[in-house]
């Protein structure tokens, strides 16, 4: 389907493996998986969102977007000018969607599915509003990361910020790989130094960290939804060996991967 920037919302359901939505023209999109997961493939990435997360796309002028067997998922599709009327209208600072996968909460997650139920234009109006509202809360912080990328006007702040956000959700989307700050500088057109820095001062964190965080809420995930064994998980969390990877999942979540895998099961079994 084309999309154009005409003013007008785009609001689709998914349903089922294998269901595919092919988007062309300038559109962003928000993308929220109501049951399962999808995967959706925007701005250079092929990114899984599960259940329980909410992908935000940038304007690019294509995006895939495949359901997993048994998913069910709504996505919000637009051009600026739609997305610029609803972001005023629920009293964002920023007129324009920010790439980032935010959690989305019940709150959220009902808004969708009202969107979907809708059967009357003014009830899928209200729908659509609480959505975007939800959406521009969830992107405020971001706001505030703007506010600390380098530059003397907001336009050059932003024109950062977006450089080092594609970095970001790029290190998000492939945590399981190597990946190191030369290549990532390269990626966001910076110099080595001036990336750390400006990284650091934007996300107030090393790149480094964020993507040991990112494979840990990876492993955890896996723990929780897939049959690998321990060492099988780490390595494709991203971590050398189990061993490394079972000191630094027990620091951060103060149990070990083996008992998360255990209570996992036994809440299976109970079921």
């Amino acid at each position: 389907m084309a999309v154009e920037d005409d003013g007008c919302l785009w609001t689709i359901y998914g349903e089922g493996g294998g269901c595919t939505l092919e988007v062309t023209g300038e559109a962003s999109g928000v993308w929220i998986p109501l049951h399962g997961s999808l995967q959706v493939h925007s701005s250079g990435l092929n990114q899984p969102v599960h259940a329980g997360e909410v992908l935000v796309t940038e304007h690019d002028n294509h995006a895939r977007a495949v359901g997993h067997a048994s998913g069910r998922w709504l996505v919000l599709l637009g051009g600026k000018r739609v997305w610029k009327w609803l972001l005023m209208l629920a009293s964002a600072s920023e007129t324009q969607l920010l790439p980032e996968m935010h959690e989305a909460d019940r709150e959220l997650r009902r808004a969708a599915i009202a969107v979907v139920r809708a059967t009357q234009p003014l009830e899928l109006a209200g729908a659509v509003h609480a959505v975007t509202d939800k959406i521009a809360t969830l992107q405020a912080p971001m706001y505030m990361a703007i506010a600390r990328c380098p530059g003397r006007t907001w336009a050059k702040q932003r024109w950062v910020f977006l450089r080092l956000q594609r970095v970001r959700n790029y290190i998000a989307a492939c945590c399981n790989r190597n990946l190191d700050n030369k290549a990532l500088a390269l990626m966001a057109h910076f110099s080595p130094c001036y990336f750390l820095r400006t990284f650091k001062a934007v996300y107030l964190e090393t790149p480094h960290a964020y993507l040991l965080d990112q494979r840990l809420k990876r492993a955890k995930r896996m723990l929780h939804t897939s049959g690998l064994a321990i060492t099988e998980v780490a390595l494709a969390s991203g971590f050398e060996n189990r061993s490394v990877f079972s000191r630094t999942f027990r620091q951060r979540f103060g149990i070990t991967a083996q008992e998360t895998r255990r209570r996992v099961t036994g809440l299976a079994m109970a079921e």
